[in-house]
């Protein structure tokens, strides 16, 4: 995606090639916006009362609200709808293009355009598809209709701005005061055009909960009328594949100090900023710490240690080791019943050992652990930036927090230089252990 500064601020992160044509079989929400004119069909369906819809589909580039001004010019529009479908993109972009649909006086809404073989020859047709998504910076292009509708089966999605070109590993990227001043003054512009095109500030309040290791928020029904983000219809998108949590986060609170015993056995130093190696009572391990959030509210922190397989460099010992306490109006649960891992399109379930409610101080400490595949870690750690997803279950809750591979790629080597040696010539754990939990167990 392009970016709305020359440090990148951006609500979605989204590699910029160049447009497919206007033929193409697929498209790519990737690829700049496009946008295409179509009228409701096929016309025996709708007769003299046929929509226009202007399908606007793609990442927001700064170029956006110049194409889409060119796109206008010549054209009667009178009662049209843009109809989006966007992951985001530039926050700039979005706010002129928000302001240039509210010019032109048309409608929002969120959706796709299907195309159809329609009986005029002057005219293209097209069906409305519901089924689609308005992530990021989209939600904020919405709020530009004089009118807008956001159908049952369509999400409005949202996050916080960030410096894009550290949006892939945020808790590991170093930032300067001139950088704070990019994001507040950002900040300070969507909540002007918040107000100005007749939206709540709840919603910009909404966005900047959520925090960008963290999964986007669906907007509830609730949220969607209060917000003002929907004018018409105002109904609720689907709920979100895997972020919600029970009840509403509050703002978040002081981080606890985090304890460096890991149940009665010392623990080796882990990093919040990047992948390292560590010395587990001597278990070479690669790990990571990564605070744990629910829409920005704090509720503890977990460490992810990756050891030697028994297979040798054919696969990785993973243990998971998480401290959660009360944050807010975030409760406890009453214990953990699953953690996945996830890169790309690859996922891995690790096995939860235990999960306990301890008094001193007061809080839920569980366990996991399982054997990962050597292809997954690999395309963690390959060249350039790539995230892991770390997902658990409770009763009512949800949680998904993304961290990437910094430090990952350097040091992953070493850990798989030791993972190949002998049995006899590492400092490895004997084979009725369980990976890089039996240090902590």
């Amino acid at each position: 995606m392009t970016r709305s500064s020359a440090f990148a601020i951006a609500l979605a992160s989204a590699a910029l090639v160049s447009l497919l044509p206007a033929s193409a079989a697929v498209t790519d929400r990737t690829l700049p916006m496009r946008f295409d004119l179509r009228l409701q069909g096929p016309a025996d369906a709708c007769g003299a009362q046929c929509r226009l819809w202007i399908s606007a589909s793609g990442a927001i580039t700064a170029e956006t609200p110049r194409d889409f001004e060119l796109f206008v010019q010549g054209r009667d529009l009178a009662g049209a709808t843009v109809v989006l479908d966007s992951d985001g993109g530039s926050v700039l972009g979005a706010i002129a293009l928000g302001r240039d649909i509210r010019r032109f006086g048309l409608d929002t809404t969120v959706g796709r355009i299907v195309d159809v073989n329609g009986s005029d020859q002057d005219a293209s047709r097209g069906k409305f598809s519901p089924r689609a998504d308005c992530e990021s910076m989209c939600g904020f292009v919405l709020l530009g209709g004089v009118h807008r509708a956001v159908p049952p089966e369509a999400r409005v999605m949202v996050h916080q701005i960030w410096l894009g070109d550290r949006r892939d590993d945020p808790t590991a990227a170093n930032y300067t005061a001139e950088d704070l001043v990019l994001v507040q003054r950002d900040i300070g512009r969507l909540a002007r055009y918040t107000i100005d095109m007749g939206g709540s500030i709840d919603f910009l309040n909404l966005a900047l909960r959520i925090p960008p290791w963290e999964p986007m928020h669906a907007l509830t029904a609730d949220e969607t009328r209060r917000t003002r983000l929907a004018t018409d219809e105002p109904a609720a998108p689907a709920a979100a594949a895997a972020t919600v949590a029970a009840s509403p986060a509050s703002a978040p609170t002081a981080s606890r100090p985090i304890p460096r015993m890991t149940d009665g056995a010392h623990a080796t130093e882990i990093s919040e900023r990047r992948w390292a190696v560590v010395d587990r009572a001597g278990v070479t391990a690669l790990a990571r710490r990564q605070p744990l959030t629910v829409e920005g509210e704090d509720i503890g922190s977990f460490d992810l240690m990756l050891a030697c397989g028994a297979g040798g460099g054919d696969s990785y010992d993973v243990s998971y080791v998480e401290r959660r306490h009360d944050g807010g109006r975030i409760q406890l649960p009453g214990k953990l019943g699953a953690v996945t891992m996830t890169v790309g399109r690859m996922s891995a379930s690790l096995k939860v050992v235990s999960s306990e409610r301890r008094s001193q101080p007061d809080e839920l400490v569980t366990y996991a652990a399982g054997t990962v595949q050597a292809a997954l870690i690999g395309a963690f750690a390959a060249v350039g930036n790539h995230s892991l997803l770390i997902e658990t279950k409770s009763a009512g809750m949800v949680t998904g927090i993304r961290f990437g591979n910094t430090g990952a790629q350097q040091n992953l080597p070493r850990l798989t230089a030791a993972c190949v040696k002998a049995i006899g010539d590492r400092a490895d754990l004997s084979a009725q252990k369980t990976g890089g939990l039996a240090s902590a167990k």
